[in-house]
This record gives structure tokens, sequence and C-alpha cells, in this order.
């Protein structure tokens, strides 16, 4: 690992610096928080984790930890927006190396940050944020495709957030019968329509309506999320099929989980993508409004367990409810 190139992410861009110095002397009297991700009565000592503490940003210091002529110590991030002045004692601060406290940071091995969320991980220092970053234990982004949405949580929570403040529909059933409906379609070259998300083996799935150019053509597509990760995502599959006037298209595949972006999945083109020409095909009459419908279904996968190979499990047929999206 190259640790020069290892920095904190810090949360004071704009600090002026008086701002900042009020901030460390607040934060030097009264320690409100650490963002270490240690949980209280575990070792090394607290005294160590508040010495890696970087007092402008709170975050975890990695080499290269800088020293002002006085041994106050900060993050390489912070000291650049410092001015190269010591926040503590407004002296220079240099190019001045804290190796000492870089060896010290080798020596400990410290619980995930996620611990309170149930990671019973303990890494060394070093190796801490590259498992955090991946860390299955994590909160998860919403899936909201309508819009940038910073909300994080667990999936009890984001199905809440979902519900109440993103006003999405919920739908209990491995089944569903939608249809998606657009005046002048011609008109428009990038659309997402309202998210559906359905709750069926104790889980719930997101499913996608976006429209975007590919290459030169404008098309359609539809494609199904799995709220949780990567790995029980693979426990599920699903099917989308449109069709009309004696043909169809259908597409079967493996939700993918809702920590790749719905932008990520799109451009992946892992799903039911539709040329508009044929989406309006479908859609009957003059062509000159989308009314497409997507029929699906969702099923469990079961796991041979003498060859280890998944099969399709038993699929219950459930008369699937007819919604309406108009854009």
């Amino acid at each position: 690992m190259d640790l020069d190139n290892i920095e904190c992410v810090s949360s004071s861009d704009g600090m002026e610096d008086e701002e900042i110095h009020s901030q460390i002397t607040h934060q030097f009297s009264s320690k409100p928080h650490n963002n270490l991700g240690i949980p209280p009565g575990l070792t090394p000592a607290t005294s160590v984790h508040e010495l890696l503490e970087c007092p402008v940003c709170t975050n975890s210091m990695y080499p290269p930890i800088h020293q002002c002529h006085n041994g106050h110590t900060l993050c390489s991030t912070c000291k650049t927006r410092v001015h190269n002045r010591c926040p503590t004692c407004r002296q220079e601060l240099g190019d001045i190396r804290c190796l000492a406290l870089e060896k010290v940071a080798e020596s400990l091995e410290l619980p995930c940050r996620y611990f309170s969320l149930g990671c019973p991980e303990i890494f060394p220092y070093y190796s801490k944020l590259k498992h955090e970053a991946l860390c299955n234990f994590r909160p998860y982004n919403c899936p909201y495709a309508g819009s940038e949405c910073s909300v994080t949580g667990d999936i009890p929570f984001l199905v809440t957030h979902l519900r109440d403040d993103h006003k999405v529909d919920m739908h209990t059933g491995c089944t569903f019968n939608h249809r998606y409906v657009k005046s002048n379609p011609r008109e428009v070259e990038n659309a997402t329509w309202m998210l559906t998300v359905f709750h069926c083996f104790g889980q719930y799935f997101c499913l996608h309506f976006e429209a975007f150019q590919l290459g030169m053509a404008p098309v359609y597509m539809a494609f199904v999320r799995f709220m949780g990760d990567e790995g029980d995502a693979r426990n599920y599959s699903y099917s989308l099929e449109v069709g009309a006037n004696g043909r169809k298209l259908i597409w079967e595949g493996t939700p993918r989980s809702i920590r790749d972006s719905h932008r990520k999945v799109r451009d992946s083109h892992d799903g039911l993508i539709i040329q508009r020409n044929m989406a309006l095909f479908f859609s009957g009459g003059d062509r000159k409004e989308l009314k497409l419908r997507v029929t699906g279904k969702i099923w469990k996968e079961q796991q041979n367990s003498e060859a280890g190979d998944y099969v399709q499990g038993p699929w219950v047929a459930q008369q699937g409810q007819g919604f309406s999206f108009h854009f």
C-alpha cells in the first residue's frame, strides 16, 4: 500500500482560519464524539484513539500525518485548508511529518466503524478503511431514481423513507402487471418513471423504468434491483415481458443489489431494453402515445444440496394487479 497517498476525508470545506480555530478549542474541551468507530470499553486506549483523530475534521488521520513545530498534528487534507498554518497555535506548519504517530498507527488493530450495526471484524489500522468501503453492514444508499437522494440507512429504514418521503408505490406479491404511459413520447429522450417496490419472500425489490439514449437510438429499459447485498440477490431471479400483436420480448435475469446505483445498472444494460419504435408498436393505436404494458414475476432459487447448483424453486402463480404510470 502506498501510504503517502492515503488521506482522511474532511468536511471542513470553506472554513476560515478563525472558524477552524474556534472549532478546535471547542473540540479539545468537550470531545463530543470521534469517527474512529471505537465502541466503549474496547482496546487500544482511548488516549491513542484521540491522538489519531484530526482536531479539525475529527476523522481518522492516515499518512502523511503533519505536525507543526510545537507538535500539534492534523491530517494532510486539512493542512491545505488551513493555509499551512496550525489551527491550534497559529504557527506555520511547514512540511514536518509526525513519523512517530504514523508508526503508532501501524501497530493498532481496530474494530470496523459499523461495529454498532453488527460487524464483528477487527483490522489493522491501515486496512480498516478498505474494509469499511465494502463492509456488508455499511448503510445502503436510497434507491430512489427520480432524483439524487442522499439519505442512507438499513433496509427497514429505507423502505419507510421510500413510502413516506418519496411516496413510491408499495405492493405485496411476486407478480406485476404495469402499464407505462407517456403522451408525445418522441419529444422526451430521457425520463424516469416512479419507482415501484415489491415485498415478497420477506424481501424488498425495486422495479425501475426509464427512457434514455443508447448510442443514437432512443430506448426504454425496465429492470429490478434487490434491497440487500449482492450475495443475497443471487438467491432470486426475475422475468419481464412486453408484447402485443402476436409478438413479445422477454428478459430473465438476477436482480442487481441496490449497492449498485440505478445509473450503473442502466449503463450496463442489465435489463429489458425496448427500442422506442418497438415500444410504440406494442402500444398500439397510431403510435403517438406510449402505452406499454410490462408484466413480470420474481421467484426464489433453491440450492441443490448435492450438486451445489441453484434450481428454480416452486413458484405459485398469483394474479398480478394492474397499475398505470403516467409521466
